[in-house]
């Protein structure tokens, strides 16, 4: 029986939200918009299985325009709410935790306004957001999102889809939980031994069920 958690951190896009395709329309016009280098199809995988640093080094994106880069996407998102949709069951797992006793919390890169658009009427459900445009900044943020709660880090998982979000639970010292529908390839989140691998959305409350 897994160890009961109080507190369930999840991100965002790839996580609960099936943005991906957004992002695969909508990549090369940020990259021309900016100057770095276009995706082409035959790249998806690849990059797929690529952490985040090293995504960017495939890209050339150059740090400093990170922000101004985020800028955009976040409002092209905006944009194009209408288009990006909740995975199925996804509201139904975030109701079935917190009406277990678990706090939800929501940690992303993307505006606080975007994500509660997104999660429409399951942002009712989430105690603690914390959105900014940093893209290494998770470990800080899954900090005072644990500090925030009030939660022992032992009670804590931080669920996601991309390599990232594994390395800054570890960082920070509290459970993983990786999803296979994401942005990431699920062999490149098994590589770093998660302590979940989540195939169907149901699995996510099966782990975290307090047990009887």
């Amino acid at each position: 029986m897994p160890p009961p958690y109080s507190l369930a951190i999840f991100d965002l896009d790839g996580t609960l939200a099936d943005s991906f395709p957004w992002f695969l329309r909508t990549i090369n016009d940020i990259a021309d918009h900016f100057g770095f280098r276009r995706v082409r199809d035959e790249d998806v995988e690849e990059l797929r299985h690529a952490s985040t640093r090293e995504i960017l080094s495939w890209l050339e994106v150059p740090l400093w325009k990170l922000p101004a880069i985020a800028r955009h996407a976040r409002r092209l998102k905006a944009e194009a709410a209408a288009e990006i949709s909740l995975f199925a069951g996804v509201e139904a797992m975030l109701r079935t935790l917190a009406e277990n006793g678990v706090q939800l919390a929501l940690v992303t890169s993307d505006s606080e306004t975007n994500a509660r658009e997104k999660l429409g009427e399951a942002a009712a459900l989430f105690t603690h957001f914390d959105c900014s445009a940093s893209l290494f900044g998770k470990p800080a943020k899954f900090r005072r999102v644990v500090r925030r709660a009030g939660v022992e880090p032992a009670k804590v998982i931080a669920i996601g889809d991309e390599v990232r979000d594994i390395e800054a639970a570890r960082a920070v010292g509290i459970a993983c939980g990786a999803v296979c529908w994401g942005y990431a390839a699920p062999t490149a989140l098994r590589a770093r031994a998660p302590d979940y691998m989540f195939e169907r959305m149901d699995e996510i409350v099966h782990a975290l069920r307090p047990p009887a």
